[in-house]
């Protein structure tokens, strides 16, 4: 291999089918790595060999396809098209304090994962794991690595820049896959790529032996969707954004009733996606401790600018993230997840889109424990979007126990906010 400047692929093509130049770069070369296997009379004299060498260039041939449909995917503007919508702050935030916080930071945290999520789900093609798991596991980390030194140069970017997010994703995203395509020239010659691996890690398992094309359609899709999802959500996550449920579905059994056109019926349980907006104008009413309402810019999801994340997807991500990790789900953590799923086979994040868990992760309260008990004013826990509801939470509303209650009320942004107990009896514990 060391002797053939094409390195790898220049030396097993000169084995197997006599053309030391068979080298599979992706560098504008009349060389490419299309063969005839039943034209060459030096494959078809190896015996025994000819299996294994005709699946092993195959597998190349089609792992360079792979990185030349996500190149061809990745130079459309249709990432950056779809995500650099006007005024993005005003749209999903409406607090009356406008907070420094670091939105952009938080979102550009979780993009390596995006990133690996598309490599490996354009790997896929609609195919299962199965036993090319490890040969995943290359694509998700491979592209991962990548996107690490560009997010450094955004690091300094705050909620002030919001309104451009999606600019600034599309272009780290269009940047990081740009330096993932490079990947082919490296793998061909036989380096490793990131500490992801040689050609071995991404053809083990025979993933790219019937690989049918990058699907270019459904790979922008998917990335799109959950770009958008994590930029919502961190925008959400700074608000008193929540979800609550846990009752049957329908409701009627004493816990109040929830807006069910923001609703989810997941295993017989009903959620609901809340925003409790504060009063923004003096009043001495009742109003003065704000009311029910839809987050805002929900009304937009699933069509118009929006079309890949839906109200559904925010609650069925939330609740997946909400069983792994409670109020704790991070980066890290979707990372370490989306990563196992691959790995281990027991999922494919990319063809969820937004409503894969960690996109989304609004804080959640399960009040179904309430059904049976005592509380005091229960029947007023979950209510309608309207200007007049204002829900009562007298004790340790969440599951009934009174930490989670507390977590939950900080992760829903409402430290030392009165308007859940003001009429409570005695002080509900949080």
């Amino acid at each position: 291999m060391s002797s053939n400047t094409a390195g790898f692929a220049g030396a097993f093509g000169q084995w197997a089918i006599g053309n030391p130049d068979w080298s599979c770069r992706d560098d504008g070369s009349s060389s490419d790595c299309d063969f005839d296997p039943c034209d060459s009379r030096v494959l078809n004299d190896k015996g025994n060999d000819i299996r294994p060498a005709y699946y092993t260039m195959e597998s190349v041939n089609r792992l360079h396809a792979y990185f030349t449909g996500m190149g061809q995917a990745f130079q459309v503007a249709s990432i950056g098209a779809a995500l650099s919508k006007d005024s993005w702050a005003t749209v999903f935030y409406k607090d009356k304090d406008v907070k420094s916080v670091t939105v952009l930071r938080e979102v550009i945290n979780a993009i390596t994962t995006v990133i690996g999520i598309g490599a490996a789900f354009g790997g896929l093609a609609g195919a299962g794991a199965g036993a090319a798991a490890s040969s995943l596991n290359s694509l998700f980390t491979g592209a991962a690595a990548v996107a690490t030194p560009l997010i450094g140069q955004h690091q300094d970017d705050t909620f002030q820049k919001s309104a451009d997010l999606g600019g600034i994703l599309g272009k780290i995203v269009l940047e990081a896959m740009k330096s993932y395509i490079a990947a082919n020239n490296i793998l061909m010659h036989g380096d490793n790529f990131q500490s992801s691996g040689d050609i071995r890690a991404y053809l083990k398992g025979g993933l790219f032996l019937a690989f049918p094309g990058v699907d270019k359609v459904a790979l922008i899709d998917s990335m799109n969707a959950f770009l958008t999802g994590q930029a919502i959500n961190q925008l959400w996550r700074t608000q008193k954004i929540f979800i609550m449920g846990g009752g049957a579905c329908g409701d009627g059994q004493g816990i109040g009733s929830g807006p069910q056109d923001h609703s989810v019926c997941r295993d017989g349980k009903a959620w609901y996606l809340y925003y409790w907006q504060e009063n923004d104008v003096v009043s001495t009413t009742a109003h003065q401790w704000g009311w029910m309402a839809a987050p805002p810019g929900a009304d937009q999801l699933g069509g118009g600018n929006y079309p890949g994340v839906t109200v559904a997807d925010v609650i069925n991500s939330s609740l997946d993230s909400y069983n792994v990790a409670r109020f704790s789900y991070n980066a890290d953590t979707a990372a370490s997840r989306a990563q196992d799923a691959l790995s281990s086979g027991w999922g494919n994040p990319g063809s969820k889109g937004a409503s894969w868990e960690g996109v989304f992760t609004i804080p959640v309260c399960d009040v179904g424990w309430a059904v049976g008990s005592d509380l005091q004013g229960k029947e007023f826990i979950l209510q309608p979007y309207d200007h007049d509801s204002r829900p009562m939470w007298c004790g340790a509303v969440c599951t009934g126990d009174l930490q989670t209650t507390k977590d939950f009320i900080a992760a829903a942004q409402m430290n030392n906010f009165e308007s859940p107990k003001h009429l409570c009896d005695s002080p509900p514990g949080y």
